[in-house]
């Protein structure tokens, strides 16, 4: 063989083993940085949770005080912040006679309890939610006309379009839940979620609470309990069952290994559900969209539901201020329980906003 075709194979494969090194370490380079593991708190409850500090966090301590002097004028009476499961142990905190055992209304931030049994009672096969309602209720659970009422579906339950006028009132009596429009053309803050624990019951054969026990609540450690409240079932639970439940949800439904809510269902219910109304899901509130609409009325409001907080954050939001606020981006999971921090209020009141101001000033050096 030629000189001349020994140094064509040499180069050729020094600049081979060349490009295979470049690639190497390209693909090394590119490679996204690893996720500290989510922590679980115990499912035993009198057992420690975990704490990080604000020190170890690199947040800006001087800003704490600000927002605990925040909460309580704003009349709270606990707020707890999570970072990647575990507690941040200066941000939890009870005010106004509040402690650690005492529980409190979730008001409609509690909704999303209703959506996450949902999402597992149709896994088990149990229910679909793009079946009509009344293939688990029977005709006539509403007093609209029946080839209207066979239009609205569990999904329709679940996205607020059910069509069904919202000014009546909150009792979910037949008389009470009256046609106004074509399910999906009309999106409406309603009660008439409430049906979808009727659905569950009726497709199970147990009562939704039992059901909501075994299935979610003991699964995750959660204490509290429902408890009817004039034409309101309401969870009432302390802050770190509240807690426990915006970190399955921020984990994508799984808990410690085990997928208790299907992911798929999760991300669904955490995304647009219906082309009214941007910042709604599965009855959980989502930032970051263009427009956005409210409890009690039928006005499009342009821009972030809370233009403070950042864009990827979820929300179960309830009346006189319950927040549950989920944000991937940074590993948080927040919540504050209290009476209502101004007005009375459905869900979101301008005291999110403010709120948000203040976390970032926290978390933010």
């Amino acid at each position: 063989m030629k000189l001349s075709t020994y140094l064509y194979l040499f180069s050729s494969l020094v600049l081979l083993l060349s490009c295979s090194s470049e690639d190497d370490a390209s693909t090394i380079t590119d490679n996204p940085p690893v996720t500290a593991a989510v922590y679980f708190p115990p499912l035993d409850t009198n057992a420690p949770w975990e704490t990080v500090s604000m020190t170890e966090l690199d947040w800006n301590e001087s800003a704490l005080q600000p927002l605990i002097d925040f909460l309580d004028e704003t009349n709270g009476k606990s707020f707890i912040m999570l970072q990647n499961g575990k507690i941040v142990e200066e941000t939890e905190i009870y005010l106004n006679g509040h402690n650690i055992n005492a529980n409190w209304y979730w008001a409609s931030a509690g909704k999303t309890l209703t959506t996450a049994v949902s999402g597992i009672a149709q896994a088990e096969g149990l229910i679909s939610l793009n079946n009509p309602v009344s293939d688990y209720l029977g005709v006539g659970w509403t007093s609209a006309p029946i080839e209207k009422e066979n239009l609205i579906t569990c999904k329709n339950l679940l996205a607020m379009n059910s069509g069904l006028d919202d000014t009546v009132g909150d009792d979910v009596s037949p008389e009470n839940l009256q046609y106004i429009a074509d399910a999906g053309n009309r999106w409406a803050y309603h009660n008439v979620y409430k049906k979808m624990q009727d659905v569950i019951a009726s497709a199970s054969n147990v009562d939704f609470e039992d059901y909501f026990e075994s299935k979610l609540k003991n699964k995750i450690g959660m204490k509290g309990a429902w408890i009817q409240l004039q034409d309101f079932n309401v969870y009432w639970s302390d802050t770190r069952s509240m807690a426990r439940f915006g970190l399955l949800a921020s984990n994508k439904g799984n808990w410690d290994g085990i997928q208790i809510i299907p992911e798929a269902f999760m991300d669904e219910s955490t995304s647009t559900s219906q082309n009214l109304n941007q910042a709604y899901g599965y009855l959980w509130w989502l930032n970051g969209k263009s427009s956005y609409r409210l409890p009690q009325s039928q006005i499009e409001f342009q821009g972030e539901l809370i233009p403070n907080a950042p864009a990827d954050m979820v929300c179960a939001l309830g009346r006189n201020d319950q927040k549950i606020y989920i944000i991937p981006s940074l590993d948080l999971v927040i919540v504050r329980m209290g009476d209502a921090a101004e007005n009375v209020n459905f869900a979101l009141s301008s005291f999110d906003n403010e709120l948000w101001g203040k976390i970032n000033d926290l978390i933010n050096e």
